[in-house]
């Protein structure tokens, strides 16, 4: 079976990507392909970065308040394009009824407070899962 490839990255002008990366480190250490595309993206940018790069799961860091609008936004365009791939988001400022909101949209999972290695990696590599499963 092919590895699993996950893009990760910040959108508009959210700075703080330590927990980006330290997510990043974390899947490659776990033996899955990252492709880090850093600060300052924007939901078509990602979107066209995931189609490009094939990935199986998009996962964007947050830390500002943007994501309330430019996640779901991420979420219009990718279905514009067709394109059903998970979303995931992950960050200290969302809240509980955030994240109830981001999942109501679409989003395939959220990781507020302080997710253990294990449950980041088990829900990814499960999101991978069903969606290999489904395209088979």
């Amino acid at each position: 079976m092919e590895r699993e490839h996950f893009l990760i990255g910040t959108l508009g002008l959210d700075q703080h990507e330590n927990g980006a990366i330290a997510v990043r480190r974390m899947l490659e250490e776990a033996q899955m392909r990252v492709t880090y595309v850093g600060r300052f993206n924007t939901p078509d940018s990602i979107a066209e970065e995931a189609a490009q790069a094939g990935v199986d799961v998009i996962g964007i860091s947050c830390h500002s308040w943007e994501y309330l609008d430019m996640v779901p936004e991420l979420l219009e365009k990718l279905k514009e394009r067709g394109d059903d791939r998970p979303v995931v988001i992950g960050g200290s400022v969302i809240t509980a009824s955030d994240a109830e909101k981001m999942k109501a949209l679409g989003v395939s999972a959220v990781f507020n407070g302080a997710p253990s290695d294990d449950q980041i990696i088990d829900t990814l590599r499960d999101l991978v899962r069903s969606k290999r499963t489904a395209l088979a």
